[in-house]
């Protein structure tokens, strides 16, 4: 091998007699030719990555050393011919001209042997590379390496069908088709049902692929899955791989996944109610909502089940009642029938309108009674639901139950009585009724003493008053003996009160008495007054108030003269200069007056000289 470094030109003559002389020695050593051999070692198979570099080993040794060698690399061509690639001997090497692969390689002797380097590999340079070894009289031979090439296809793209697909098809159909592209060798595609591989079936699975092979020599592999739907693969998702080999391995990619739009025939309508929540009273309005099972969704109507021919004015498979009524209870039906669905579907639902009637009560309006009498009232309202019964007077509780009894009948028993009636399940389900009860019966006074007896200092003013209730209303009378001065001071009246105030005047001994008096019958009451004389103390203490009196006048005197005259200092400055205005309006006025022989009576009159009113002297002796 050392001598191919010197550089040694011959002409092609040259070359064809040594060519001559070595054959001519090789025929006249037969014998030796026989006994000489040569082995070559080289790869089965190389693989490599499309656009990389292959490097293709031919290792050789010879058993006896041979005085003349040649190798030369050759290609299986397409059409399968050898075309000779290069040659190299002892002297010279070179890359043959004008083939696919000039320019793209090279010879380079190795230990033991020669390597051929092939740049920037193509789809194209898979094919067999032949190694021949001639060593003349040492032997002859050859081998070859299949070189193989890979080029990885793009991520498969899968795509479905986006029209719906009916489970009424008898035959598969495609639902989805996935592409693996631009890829060595032809990659494989295989689909999967969630993650569970597709095997072609009779009348259920049928794959379709179509093979393409561009320009560049890389596979184009589309795949079409054809598949009889059934409704359960609504909610089913669909994907594909694509595995392709590479150098010592085989690799997968998957697809994204999809779902397929699976048309089907309703089998079951559902009908429930969506408002109002809880339970459905008079006046609310009502939805009722209706729903099938098919896809698409078969046109839906309503009816009701008493009714089955009309049909209900529905929206968007919604049914509106407004301001329902008892009316409106009974079963309502929804009906689905379509293209999908050749079979009608019916659903129901049952719709209860809760009532409460206005309440009614007995006796009405208004019930007379007699004092002492008892009476039962009572107070109902229709309803489909349990009620609760209050009764109810002046905004305070007076009974429970549908029935109230009023016994041993007073005046306090008249008034107006409120029933309520309420649904304790739907609180805001409530009627009200009334009665108002009216008590007749004889006047009767406030107080139940019909005698009263009072002793009061005679001359004084005595208030009387007397109170009579009744219906009809009574009507008040006074009849007074003993004293000639007396009058009515007041009288106020309510519906069926009489309130009477009269003011006497004691000179004597006086009975006064109260008549109060109606249709259903009369009372009294009388007041007896004892006239007493005026106690002797009383003067004592008149003339030492009158005393004291006089005394203030005299200081308040004698104080303002000072003032005039100038006694009195006044001022911070220590000057005594002091103005007065002479008012009468100061001036106290006591009048001592007798009122009888045994009785003294002071009336002090007013700063301006106003009596007191008489209603200021006397004694009130109400109750």
């Amino acid at each position: 091998m050392s001598l191919r470094a010197v550089s040694v030109q011959c002409c092609s003559s040259c070359w064809t007699i040594m060519s001559g002389f070595f054959y001519f020695s090789l025929l006249c050593s037969a014998a030796a030719l026989a006994s000489a051999k040569v082995d070559i070692q080289m790869e089965d198979r190389l693989e490599v990555f499309q656009g990389e570099r292959a490097e293709i080993q031919c290792n050789y040794s010879f058993s006896t050393e041979p005085h003349m060698m040649m190798i030369q690399w050759f290609v299986k061509s397409a059409s399968g011919s050898r075309v000779r690639i290069s040659y190299s001997d002892l002297t010279t090497q070179t890359v043959d001209g004008s083939t696919e692969y000039s320019g793209r390689i090279n010879v380079s002797a190795g230990a033991g042997g020669e390597v051929l380097t092939i740049r920037s590999v193509r789809i194209a340079d898979e094919r067999e590379f032949f190694c021949e070894v001639n060593g003349m009289a040492a032997g002859s031979g050859e081998e070859k390496t299949h070189l193989a090439v890979f080029e990885p296809p793009e991520g498969p793209l899968i795509e479905g069908v986006h029209s719906g697909i009916s489970v009424s098809r008898e035959l598969p159909t495609k639902v989805a088709s996935c592409e693996a592209r631009n890829g060595f060798p032809k990659p494989n595609i295989t689909w999967y049902r969630n993650q569970v591989p597709l095997r072609p079936t009779q009348g259920q699975v049928n794959i379709v692929t179509l093979v393409t092979r561009t320009s560049s020599d890389l596979y184009t592999v589309q795949s079409d899955l054809q598949y009889k739907v059934t409704k359960e693969d609504r909610h089913a998702f669909f994907s594909c791989e694509a595995s392709f080999l590479v150098p010592g391995d085989t690799r997968t990619s998957t697809s994204r996944q999809i779902g397929i739009i699976v048309h089907y025939p309703t089998t079951k309508v559902e009908l429930w109610k969506e408002r109002p929540r809880g339970l459905v009273k008079e006046g609310d309005t009502v939805e009722i909502r209706c729903r099938g099972d098919g896809n698409p969704p078969s046109p839906l109507t309503f009816n009701r089940e008493q009714q089955p021919e009309v049909e209900l004015d529905s929206e968007d498979g919604t049914l509106t009642l407004h301001e329902v009524t008892r009316r409106d209870s009974g079963v309502y039906q929804c009906r689905s029938a379509g293209a999908e669905s050749p079979e009608e579907v019916v659903g129901h639902t049952t719709l209860t309108v809760h009532y409460l009637d206005a309440a009614i009560v007995v006796p009405r309006d208004s019930e007379v009674m007699f004092k002492g009498e008892s009476l039962t009232a009572t107070c109902n309202a229709l309803s489909s639901l349990n009620t609760t019964t209050v009764w109810f007077k002046s905004g305070e509780e007076v009974g429970r139950g549908h029935t109230l009894v009023l016994q041993d009948a007073t005046f306090d028993t008249a008034g107006e009585y409120v029933c309520a009636v309420t649904v304790p399940s739907q609180p805001d389900m409530h009627t009200t009724g009334s009665v108002h009860i009216v008590v007749e019966g004889a006047p009767e006074m406030k107080r139940t003493e019909g005698y009263v007896s009072l002793k009061e200092r005679a001359g004084k003013l005595v208030n009387l008053s007397c109170d009579a209730r009744g219906r009809p209303r009574p009507i008040i009378t006074w009849s007074i003996a003993g004293s000639q001065s007396w009058r009515e001071v007041a009288n106020r009246v309510t519906e069926d009160t009489v309130h009477s105030l009269v003011t006497v005047k004691l000179t004597s001994d006086t009975t006064a008495t109260c008549n109060a008096t109606s249709d259903m019958g009369s009372e009294t009451r009388s007041y007896a007054i004892e006239a007493t004389p005026p106690s002797d103390g009383s003067g004592v203490v008149i003339v030492v108030i009158i005393t004291c009196l006089l005394l203030l006048a005299v200081l308040g005197s004698v104080l303002y003269f000072l003032h005039k005259k100038g006694k009195m200092a006044c001022g911070r400055s220590g000057k005594q200069q002091i103005t007065a205005e002479k008012s009468n309006r100061d001036e106290i006025v006591v009048e001592m007056k007798p009122e009888s022989k045994t009785e003294d009576v002071v009336l002090l009159k007013g700063v301006n000289g106003e009596q007191r009113p008489p209603n200021e002297q006397y004694m009130d002796l109400r109750n």
